[in-house]
């Protein structure tokens, strides 16, 4: 199963959607916490002051369990939740998709604007670079000096590069794996006595 990939936006990137002199700029971020969110929300308030809406949506986290849609003062449901459809529909977690709106003078009805809030999100994911990454998990091992030797077998074996090295008195260091094959790893290294495994 890969259940421990997920897909997010390398870059920043924009999208642009236009009906009946209404301008839908699309601004797209990769993003790793609600501050973030709030920030890059000041920046483009600040950016595009003039605008009616910047209606937005976001979903955090590698299972995508913290999302927002906001409509900004739009009918419910015609700005955030088309924005956070196309999230959807990408696979996209850690991202935001803010739309600002310059309005035209003519009303696009209810399904009019859904559909502009949606095309605009949906240009800025088509002209952004998707990249994959992988859920891990962190251990911190510590050991005598005398594990050495069988502590770096193991990590070599499962391909993975030693961080946080301190090979003073005792030796510790942090080792990073997918998700995935954790508890493969940490049953290989239960067996070596004497080591100590702390999941951080």
């Amino acid at each position: 199963m890969f259940d421990d990939i997920y897909h997010t936006l390398k870059d920043p990137t924009e999208g642009i959607y236009k009906e009946k002199g209404s301008k839908f700029l699309a601004f797209a971020y990769p993003v790793k916490s609600i501050d973030e969110v709030k920030s890059h929300l000041e920046q483009l308030r600040k950016d595009y002051f003039d605008a009616r809406h910047h209606c937005y949506a976001y979903i955090l986290g590698p299972n995508k369990d913290a999302w927002r849609a906001n409509d900004d003062g739009e009918p419910s449901g015609t700005g955030g939740r088309p924005i956070y459809g196309q999230l959807l529909s990408a696979d996209l977690t850690d991202t935001l998709i803010v739309v600002v709106r310059y309005f035209g003078g003519i009303l696009l009805g209810a399904s009019g604007l859904a559909n502009a809030y949606k095309t605009a999100a949906r240009d800025a994911i088509n002209n952004a670079e998707i990249i994959e990454k992988t859920i891990n998990a962190r251990y911190r091992l510590h050991f005598e000096y005398a594990l050495m030797n069988d502590v770096m077998r193991v990590i070599k074996d499962y391909d993975l590069t030693p961080q946080e090295q301190d090979f003073n008195l005792d030796c510790r260091l942090t080792v990073e794996v997918r998700q995935s094959q954790s508890v493969r790893l940490y049953d290989t290294l239960a067996k070596i006595r004497g080591l100590e495994i702390e999941i951080l």
